[in-house]
């Protein structure tokens, strides 16, 4: 209700001046112990996956808490658990604005950002500083500079800085907004990366006595092809899970809407229907063996029961956040609940 009644005042600034403002406010009422008053909670729909309880199903997608600094806030609002990042070994500001925006007709946004963030010591302090004791996944990414040949530097680094936050963390090689980073989905590319990043993991987990899961994020703009690439290569490395999807390049829904054809990925409900299908078929191509995590399109309560009906163990949220507000997580979660084949703990 407080969302709802937000939102006009909110939809009438810049989206990203409006992102920080809806932050910076939650934030606000967080530290004076009403935000979760304010909010409904998501309820409790146990789901086993990657090695872990979680209390619910239903996440949020990387993106809205770039910096990790507003990861107690978010806690409070019901999510089973909690993604944040993309964070880089080094800080960069990302593309010029304007680099997001609404599509209001759409439900869906469009962003350019550019893995802005504040780099990965500034990240790792905020994690420092975090209460937070549930499910945390990181995203991790490379610089916009750094040659893709040496990309796996740079997931390596942000692997090694973040481990001993992360529940799990995420392998970002599908945003559209970092010049070649999608290249990395193709097969050769991919088997070369998962090895030294699986590597990597090995070692930290030899030395600390705790295996840290990895989900690989992929784009909704595979072919079948591609798909069957990334599954191999999922199995081959026995990664832990995969999320499917990140933004779209389509345009597909927006047509002749203001700023549809503005450059970014493309988020929201336009690309329910191409997400869903990338999900489908990596549960075909997979057969089940590994945790899906379906995002994108998710506007409503039976959207989320619709990514599990077609294979999801978990789900993750973002643009539907900025159109329904904190409202649709529980939304979402009774959903879910109230599926038949909802496999609960």
């Amino acid at each position: 209700m407080l969302y709802e009644l937000a939102r006009p005042l909110l939809f009438s600034l810049d989206p990203e001046t409006a992102h920080r403002v809806t932050l910076w406010s939650a934030d606000l009422l967080g530290g004076v112990g009403v935000l979760g008053l304010l909010t409904s909670r998501g309820g409790f729909c146990p789901v086993r996956a990657m090695g872990f309880l979680f209390p619910n199903p239903v996440g949020l997608a990387a993106g809205l808490d770039k910096n990790a600094d507003h990861i107690d806030t978010l806690a409070t609002l019901g999510f089973g658990f909690i993604e944040v990042g993309t964070v880089t070994p080094r800080p960069q500001p990302g593309n010029p604005r304007p680099r997001l925006f609404r599509l209001p007709r759409a439900n869906a946004l469009i962003n350019r950002f550019g893995f802005n963030n504040v780099g990965l010591d500034a990240f790792r302090a905020n994690l420092s500083r975090a209460r937070y004791r549930g499910i945390l996944g990181i995203n991790i990414g490379k610089n916009f500079d750094t040659p893709i040949e040496r990309a796996a530097d740079d997931y390596c680094l942000c692997l090694e800085g973040v481990y001993e936050y992360a529940s799990y963390v995420t392998i970002n090689v599908s945003s559209p907004n970092t010049r070649g980073l999608r290249a990395l989905q193709a097969s050769t590319e991919l088997d070369a990366l998962l090895g030294r990043i699986c590597t990597v993991r090995d070692r930290l987990a030899r030395v600390t006595s705790r295996r840290v899961p990895l989900a690989l994020k992929i784009a909704p703009d595979l072919e079948d092809s591609q798909i069957h690439d990334v599954a191999a290569a999922v199995a081959e490395h026995a990664l832990d899970a995969v999320i499917a999807t990140n933004t779209s390049l389509s345009r597909e829904g927006v047509e002749g809407m203001q700023h549809g054809q503005e450059a970014g990925g493309l988020s929201g409900a336009p690309i329910r229907n191409r997400a869903n299908g990338v999900l489908a078929k990596l549960v075909r191509e997979t057969g089940g063996s590994v945790p899906l995590i379906g995002a994108g399109g998710i506007l409503t309560g039976e959207d989320a029961a619709g990514k599990i009906r077609a294979g999801a163990s978990l789900v993750q949220l973002y643009t539907g956040l900025i159109y329904r507000g904190p409202g649709l997580i529980a939304e979402c979660v009774g959903a879910i609940a109230a599926e038949p084949a909802t496999t609960n703990a």
